[in-house]
């Protein structure tokens, strides 16, 4: 009786999740598609004016401003995290250990409107003086993101790393490889997979940051032309402008939101295609 009340139990919990997320998705393709409709696919998505006055909604500077700022997280962080990983799985000593690993477990644990507070105060400063202009850019952006993804890169590469087992580390010392040669070369590939996993959940905290990215970014709906121009993500701009949005404007702004969900599941499919792949 008890198993089949925790089945149950079990059961609901599983039911709720994917209700939620039924929901969800309900929503925003009900309150959003029609809105493409009535804007045109093509200049909705290629557009590039933002002006919601004279009902010119197109979100081209948007999704490129997205794609830039996740792709310079990704540039910055994904090499800092998994190498950290690799230090702290296989190299770090005990003592050193005691402290990295709740240090990463309190980045992990920072609100990113303290993150949009420390790169407001010392990184737009500090860029500004070293390359001119506001110091509110693509580069700002990306390196803060690049920052906020590093607890979860690291914790779950490092997780990977150390579940590979370790017979692979003693069979590549047997055949000659130093102990850094073992680590990149026989035990990284077998983790790649955790490690790849954890780049995915990186990017999906980048690509869908708000507070902090709105902070720094300079929040301007054009199609950035450098590293140290100002630009408007697709998050910032729903953010920013929900709160007075009526009408169509407030529909297109919910068809902001569905083209942000489609870019989180097209990553979440490329994870699973990537992931059948490599066990077929």
């Amino acid at each position: 009786m008890k198993e089949k009340i925790l089945h149950g139990v079990f059961a609901a919990a599983a039911c709720v999740c994917i209700s939620c997320v039924i929901l969800i998705c309900l929503f925003l393709f009900v309150n959003g598609v029609p809105a493409i409709g009535k804007i045109g696919p093509l200049r909705f998505l290629l557009g590039r004016t933002w002006k919601p006055g004279s009902d010119l909604f197109g979100i081209a500077p948007m999704i490129l401003g997205s794609i830039y700022v996740t792709a310079g997280a990704v540039i910055f962080g994904v090499p800092l995290g998994v190498l950290t990983a690799v230090f702290m799985a296989k190299f770090c000593g005990k003592k050193l250990y005691r402290f990295l690993a709740p240090a990463v477990g309190l980045l992990a644990g920072i609100p990113s409107i303290i993150y949009g507070f420390f790169g407001l105060v010392v990184m737009v400063p500090a860029l500004r003086e070293l390359f001119g202009g506001s110091g509110k850019s693509l580069l700002t952006a990306s390196l803060l993101l690049a920052f906020m993804i590093l607890p979860t890169i690291i914790s779950i590469s490092e997780t990977s790393i150390r579940a590979v087992p370790e017979s692979y580390y003693e069979g590549a010392l047997a055949l000659g490889a130093t102990h850094e040669e073992a680590v990149f070369f026989a035990i990284l590939p077998a983790a790649r997979q955790g490690i790849m996993a954890g780049v995915v959940l990186g990017i999906g905290r980048a690509i869908g940051e708000t507070m902090a990215v709105i902070m720094v970014a300079g929040n301007q709906a054009v199609i950035p032309q450098g590293l140290f121009q100002g630009l408007r993500t697709l998050t910032a701009n729903i953010v920013l402008e929900m709160g007075y949005a009526a009408d169509l404007h407030r529909e297109a702004l919910i068809s902001t939101a569905v083209v942000l969900f489609i870019f989180i599941l097209i990553i979440n499919v490329l994870l699973s295609l990537s992931k059948r792949k490599a066990e077929g």
